[in-house]
């Protein structure tokens, strides 16, 4: 599986392109002023404090894995530290998903997969006017991330634990539209196709899902490939990390692949 990744990983640096080699003005625009935008942001700070401190707490969570687990460790306690080492995203993705949420301008965001609530915490800051429903399987993570959540004075985000299959239809039921979906769990063919087929009747032009590790498994890929096929997506944009989906009514129908 690592060599799989490792070689898709190759395959994307070579077959992808920056800015300069997109010729949507769509996409030009939000690769130039949004994905490579990578200057430091105030905002960046207070949630790299908070990152800090579970990189250094040795208390011990006991891990309820509904979704597809973890390539690195099968061990159901592991210590905080431990999930912020190797589960949390890194600072270029979190503040990525910040910066695609800044120019989404959202009303509306649901996240699937909490873990610490870092990623939440940039969305949280992105769009402090916004309504946020994260959605955490794991009850003892998701208590890391209510406490991270008050240290960080989130007021717009509600969190709700338990199983993606049944929260999530409930959730959608009651949005008057979707804005803002980012998919970061269950990392499965069939339920990541699920989470985008139950999304789709409340999609608009403006909305945008992220799928997160697209290429995590050959199931992960197919998955990918037949999201990008669907006749209600017009753009995809591929960063080998995350996957972004667009809904521009109009617009033919295209697919990128950007250096990250």
């Amino acid at each position: 599986m690592v060599f799989s990744f490792i070689s898709d990983y190759i395959k994307h640096r070579l077959s992808s392109k920056s800015r300069h080699g997109t010729h949507s003005p769509f996409v030009y625009k939000l690769t130039d002023e949004v994905i490579y935008d990578f200057k430091s942001k105030d905002d960046y700070k207070s949630i790299e404090a908070q990152r800090k401190k579970l990189l250094n707490d040795d208390s011990i969570v006991k891990v309820t894995d509904l979704g597809a687990g973890s390539h690195l460790n099968k061990n159901n306690k592991k210590k905080v530290r431990q999930i912020a080492k190797n589960a949390l995203k890194s600072p270029l993705l979190a503040q990525l998903i910040y910066r695609l949420a800044k120019n989404n301008d959202p009303k509306r965001i649901i996240e699937l997969g909490t873990c610490l609530g870092i990623t939440t915490a940039y969305l949280s800051k992105a769009c402090p006017d916004a309504d946020i429903i994260t959605i955490e399987g794991c009850p003892e993570t998701a208590k890391v991330a209510y406490n991270n959540f008050r240290q960080l004075d989130l007021e717009n985000v509600e969190l709700q634990v338990g199983n993606f299959d049944l929260l999530l239809p409930e959730i959608i039921a009651e949005q008057p539209q979707l804005d803002f979906v980012y998919v970061d769990g269950n990392h499965r063919k069939d339920a990541t196709l699920n989470y985008f087929n139950w999304c789709l009747p409340k999609v608009h032009e403006g909305s945008l899902l992220i799928f997160d590790d697209i290429y995590w498994s050959e199931g992960m890929k197919e998955a990918w490939e037949e999201i990008k096929a669907n006749p209600q997506v017009t753009v995809t944009v591929d960063l080998f990390w995350i996957g972004l989906v667009f809904f521009r009514k109009g617009q033919v129908k295209e697919h990128f692949k950007i250096k990250y």
